[in-house]
């Protein structure tokens, strides 16, 4: 009975977390993607709030356009440069700890003259706030005597699940970015071969033709005139 009514107290709890966290301050920042295409010759930089003394980490990939690849840079909200790559067709970085302000990430194409590039980018963030509200709920919930399942046990197993739960998400967005660059590579392919089949297949019934009319006159003059 008594772990039941715990149980039931964690779980009153956590529906009751959000409202008091978002009156209580800022909401926290979410982990986000974004798929956008790149013009060729231009560049383009998007910037990312962060809370202070958590950790940032920023995985990119070129999912389309001829070479598949970029330049990447990131800069700290102080201007810093932290991250600079040279034609990369993608990219993962951690910072950490961060510092709070904008982070400024920006993508180059100006290297490209033609071709413009499909550019897929994650950012996961893990901060330290979060250990300190899971610090909070099992204080709100531990009445004073002891309990059949310890708080602490239920504390580690559902950290371990979020964290395994997040590494899914991510591993699953990063699946997705890889058959979305392998679907465009394949259809470029397809595309280069139909054109190139169809070109040779041209030729092929051009030099026929000129074949046939070559034989044809070759015998027409070779048979005798009447007299």
């Amino acid at each position: 009975m008594m772990a039941a009514g715990a149980a039931l107290a964690l779980a009153l709890w956590l529906l009751l977390l959000p409202v008091g966290v978002g009156g209580a301050g800022p909401p926290p920042i979410q982990d986000g993607e974004f798929t956008f295409l790149l013009p060729a010759g231009r560049k383009q930089c998007f910037y990312q709030s962060a809370p202070a003394n958590a950790s940032l980490e920023t995985e990119y990939q070129v999912i389309g356009g001829a070479g598949l690849d970029v330049d990447f840079t990131l800069e700290s909200p102080q201007g810093v440069l932290l991250v600079s790559e040279s034609r990369k067709a993608d990219g993962v970085h951690t910072v950490e700890p961060t510092e709070a302000g904008d982070y400024k990430l920006c993508f180059d194409n100006s290297f490209s003259t033609i071709s413009e590039k499909l550019v897929f980018f994650e950012l996961i963030f893990d901060s330290l706030q979060d250990d300190e509200e899971v610090e909070g709920w099992a204080e709100a919930v531990e009445p004073e005597e002891m309990l059949d399942v310890k708080m602490e046990d239920i504390k580690e197993s559902i950290e371990i699940m979020k964290t395994r739960l997040e590494r899914s998400i991510q591993m699953l967005t990063l699946l997705r970015a890889f058959e979305a660059r392998d679907r465009n590579l394949q259809e470029g392919n397809l595309e280069r071969v139909n054109f190139w089949s169809a070109v040779n297949m041209a030729v092929l019934l051009l030099v026929a033709v000129l074949q046939v009319c070559t034989l044809k006159r070759f015998f027409q003059d070779k048979r005798p005139v009447p007299t």
